[in-house]
């Protein structure tokens, strides 16, 4: 594998010295490019895109090509796992995702099994492969996986919920069933994020994009406990290196404490909460990847250079700090903007690294 030429964002994880505040940004390969539009309609559809090693990599290549930006992530979605367990992924034109097979009886809790990563998830791996080839040590890759009690919430609904009613159901109903599943998803997570730090992703994160709809005791028992077990399971080195592990709750700025106990080295945070009082409540132990609000995209770049500024300022002097939107990228946004974004990072965040 080549040397990396520039591993900032690999630095800031771990807290050690760096230049400048490496950033990127959740999505940035996707709708709001023209060229992965074009892409997308070449493949046929969103989950042939994925499948497809080679324009997996154009798409993850593709927002490099246009930024300067410090990691590259993994084209890919959340939902290869419970697809690869047989629950029928498809994608609806406006709805998003929807299961054919939900989960919702103990039969078919009891049909779930930890699909293999070099089988069923085998063009995930081709394609991490294929893009760490192809990136040839410019920036860090980034792996993923959905968290499991994330995972739990597509499963069981049987797509996206605005009230939670069947998940929630089961776990307040049915806890017993509820920890198998999660159980089943946890060592999925943990061999699928192991295998593409095999195939060569040199960081992961775990998306909890539905853990903020949990009560703090609830959090505890069927999100939180599954990450750790996720976390405690992880290779953490590889070809000599550190492989950092980023935890990121949407609406889990309470939970910060009892997320940095579980051995992560970063914490990512949405827009919710401020980065300083953040800082201070768990900087020493980790390092924090955000947190602007994605609007802040819509604005004029002499606005986006405000906000960034302002950010910057709130984290302070030193390292261990990733810049990023605090979810991903929205699709209407004007891809010049993006690129006035990561130019303030990089350009007024220098000062903080003296």
């Amino acid at each position: 594998m080549s040397e990396l030429k520039n591993d900032r964002f690999l630095r800031a994880l771990l807290k050690e010295p760096v230049d400048v505040t490496p950033v990127w940004m959740m999505r940035q390969a996707g709708r709001y490019l023209p060229e992965y539009k074009a892409t997308r309609a070449q493949a046929g559809s969103f989950m042939d895109l994925c499948k497809n090693a080679e324009l997996a990599c154009e798409v993850t290549l593709q927002p490099l090509e246009r930024y300067p930006l410090d990691a590259a992530i993994l084209f890919s979605d959340i939902l290869t796992i419970p697809d690869a367990m047989g629950l029928g992924l498809r994608f609806e034109a406006g709805e998003g995702p929807v299961f054919d097979n939900p989960v919702r009886s103990e039969a078919d809790v009891n049909k779930l099994f930890v699909p293999d990563p070099e089988g069923e998830l085998q063009y995930v791996m081709n394609a991490v492969r294929t893009i760490r080839r192809e990136l040839n040590g410019r920036v860090p890759l980034i792996g993923f996986s959905g968290s499991p009690w994330t995972l739990a919430v597509y499963m069981v609904e049987g797509g996206g919920t605005k009230d939670y009613a069947k998940v929630k159901g089961m776990m307040f109903d049915r806890p017993d069933l509820m920890h198998k599943l999660l159980e089943t998803t946890a060592k999925s997570v943990t061999s699928y994020l192991n295998a593409q730090i095999e195939a060569g992703a040199q960081a992961v994160q775990i998306f909890d994009t539905w853990g903020g709809c949990l009560t703090p005791r609830d959090y505890k028992e069927f999100s939180l406990r599954y990450m750790q077990q996720i976390v405690d399971g992880l290779i953490r080195e590889k070809d000599g290196r550190k492989v950092p592990v980023i935890l990121f709750t949407k609406g889990g700025g309470q939970w910060l404490e009892a997320m940095a106990e579980t051995g992560c080295d970063a914490l990512g945070l949405d827009w919710t909460i401020d980065i300083a009082d953040a800082r201070a409540r768990v900087g020493d132990k980790v390092a924090l990847q955000g947190n602007m609000d994605p609007s802040t995209l819509y604005a004029s770049p002499e606005r986006i250079r405000q906000e960034v500024a302002t950010i910057l300022e709130g984290y302070g002097n030193g390292t261990g700090h990733i810049f990023n939107l605090g979810h991903g990228i929205h699709q209407h946004v004007d891809p010049e903007h993006a690129g006035a974004f990561i130019n303030a990072v990089h350009e007024l965040s220098a000062k903080y690294h003296k």
